[in-house]
């Protein structure tokens, strides 16, 4: 059971009969002619921008090794540098690499959900990073399908020196500041994408909307304000994380692909 008591399945699914799918259509006669594989050379693989990070890292650990090299005078201390080179820079292109577009990473808070979001990858989970909804100006920061649900993460960077309460389940406040209006937008984000996800779907879909507040001190775990999940950002992982499976490989990827096509990216890379 959720720490906020939230026992809904996301995903209902009708109760349509196997016999009763629309057969498939026909599909055209494969050709009997094999295609001609065109050669790859390695120069032009490195070439793609793709495997731009891996040109860097090889010119990394090329001078490293060199530079290793000489200063210890001794082949092997050089492979040895190079080597750790590679290394060092694949761990620091991990921690600060993201895949919202560098030009508008205005967000610090944005950034720090997604580097939690990216540990949830290993145990099934697959996120969307700033996905827009069609005729709005509203964008989801984090649409996340995984196991145990769906679910939309706004993440918010408050200042640290209001305090943050909340007035009979109904009321958030950040110092003096009335937050509604915040919350009825992160609510309505979360069922309109529902909505979309559902029509293609042909199933109804419950995404589950929250906020994720860095900055001042929450003083609560998980609480509820005007159906919004709100927290402090640090526990984004294990608020996702512990809650019951209820969804399956299949339909994850399902749908984690029509999420990915009726939300389109807020900035896409030109």
């Amino acid at each position: 059971m959720p720490e906020n008591g939230d026992s809904t399945s996301p995903l209902r699914v009708g109760d349509r009969r196997t016999e009763d799918k629309p057969a498939a259509r026909p599909g055209a006669p494969a050709s009997t002619y094999a295609p001609t594989a065109e050669r790859i050379s390695l120069r032009g693989l490195l070439g793609h921008p793709r495997y731009r990070p891996l040109r860097r890292r090889l010119l990394i650990a090329a001078v490293a090794g060199v530079a290793g090299g000489v200063l210890l005078a001794g082949w092997r201390w050089g492979v040895t540098a190079a080597v750790l080179a590679a290394i060092a820079d694949t761990v620091v292109r991990a921690r600060s690499h993201s895949t919202v577009p560098a030009w508008r990473r205005a967000s610090v808070a944005e950034r720090r959900t997604e580097a939690q979001l990216k540990r949830l990858e290993r145990s099934g989970y697959r996120t969307l990073h700033a996905r827009a909804i069609p005729d709005s100006e509203a964008q989801i920061d984090h649409l996340v399908v995984g196991p145990t649900g769906v679910y939309a993460v706004d993440s918010e960077k408050w200042d640290k020196r209001l305090p943050v309460r909340v007035q009979s389940h109904r009321k958030l406040f950040h110092g003096p500041f009335d937050q509604k209006k915040r919350l009825d937008e992160a609510r309505w984000e979360a069922r309109r994408a529902a909505e979309l996800i559902g029509e293609a779907l042909g199933r109804e879909v419950v995404i589950i909307p929250s906020l994720a507040i860095y900055g001042p001190p929450v003083p609560w775990k998980v609480l509820t304000v005007r159906d919004v999940d709100v927290f402090d950002g640090s526990r984004v992982r294990k608020w996702i994380a512990k809650r019951e499976r209820s969804l399956t490989d299949t339909e994850i990827q399902k749908i984690y692909e029509i999420a990915e096509r009726v939300l389109p990216p807020r900035y896409p890379e030109s």
